[in-house]
């Protein structure tokens, strides 16, 4: 196969294992609408990719995903140039999303934490700290051993040690998760093709 096959493939190969994830899928979607359903806001974080994932997240809650709904509270914490900078300046990078959990979060939100590595310091700082403010966390990593896994309720591990790959289940999952919390809010399926 050529390249573009090969990637295809391989992307293909990947995404279809969340699949075998439905129950993580599930988890995450219910805990997502409690939080959502009960008036708190679910927040995200990630570095380069993932903070553009993060973004469009939030995008999906505050927007709309596939139904005509109300806008549900959501926050990408990769978005205050000026906190980020700051914090990193005046603190360390490590502590760009912990210091603005400190801020933000309380018990009954959620924070979901993006990382492929799943290493990501300043993410892995952001859950622990989220965890015990009495939030909910959710990781997004890929299928290697990691830190997330210690500071996640739930984590959904992509079947994959390549970037490109995991970044494309990661969002692909997302969609799935934001389908089925306006399904269980609103009682709107999952969007369906054709």
């Amino acid at each position: 196969m050529d390249f573009v096959e090969a990637a295809v493939a391989e992307s293909a190969r990947v995404s279809g294992g969340l699949a075998g994830q439905a129950g993580v899928l599930r988890e995450m979607a219910g805990r997502i609408a409690a939080c959502l359903g009960a008036g708190s806001t679910v927040y995200l974080c990630g570095n380069g990719g993932s903070a553009a994932d993060a973004q469009h997240v939030a995008a999906e809650f505050v927007g709309r995903f596939a139904a005509d709904r109300i806008p549900l509270p959501a926050e990408a914490l990769t978005t205050n140039a000026s906190a980020l900078t700051a914090i990193g300046n005046d603190y360390e990078f490590g502590e760009v999303f912990a210091r603005q959990v400190d801020a933000r979060v309380r018990g009954g939100d959620v924070l979901a934490g993006i990382s492929t590595s799943g290493n990501s310091e300043n993410v892995v700082r952001a859950m622990a700290r989220a965890g015990k403010r009495g939030a909910a966390t959710l990781g997004f990593t890929g299928s290697a051993e990691s830190r997330i896994l210690g500071v996640s309720d739930v984590c959904l591990r992509v079947g994959s040690r390549e970037t490109p790959r995991i970044q494309e289940a990661h969002i692909l999952a997302w969609h799935i998760i934001c389908g089925l919390v306006e399904e269980e809010m609103f009682g709107n399926g999952p969007p369906r093709s054709g």
